[in-house]
């Protein structure tokens, strides 16, 4: 290979890699009152004493379910801005002792939490309908 090709595949494959990690890695404020931020006890933990709608996402940069669940998701946040859902983000990758904690069979796996008990689990499930019915049943329930 020439030099300009090998220095070009390169970049391009340190720029996929800071892109793909930026989603999981970063704390950002989602429309509304949505967060989603990486999984750490410490966020799950307090997010449970606040009562708050956790959803525990376990995701792989390379699935292609996970993706297409991202969109349902992004859709949900769109459709509801003033439901408080707060995503913790598990790489299903890196972090295999909170996949085998979450019982998450794989990636593409949604645990839902309501007031500190889990109230949804679901498995690559790319049913819109599904998913926001799981959400909006979790959000109304007090």
């Amino acid at each position: 290979m020439h030099t300009r090709t090998i220095a070009f595949i390169g970049s391009l494959a340190t720029a996929l890699v800071l892109s793909t990690g930026t989603l999981a890695a970063q704390d950002h404020a989602m429309p509304g009152k949505h967060t989603k931020a990486p999984f750490t006890d410490a966020r799950f933990e307090a997010l449970q004493k606040e009562g708050a709608l956790v959803l525990v996402e376990i995701y792989a940069t390379w699935c292609p379910v996970c993706a297409q669940q991202q969109k349902i998701l992004s859709a949900y946040r769109e459709a509801h801005p003033d439901v408080p859902l707060h995503t913790l983000v598990v790489d299903f990758d890196s972090q295999k002792d909170l996949v085998k904690r979450f019982k998450a069979p794989r990636q593409s796996t949604f645990i839902l939490f309501k007031k500190g008990e889990q109230v949804w689990f679901s498995v690559a499930d790319t049913r819109k309908d599904v998913i926001f019915e799981a959400l909006n049943k979790a959000a109304a329930a007090d």
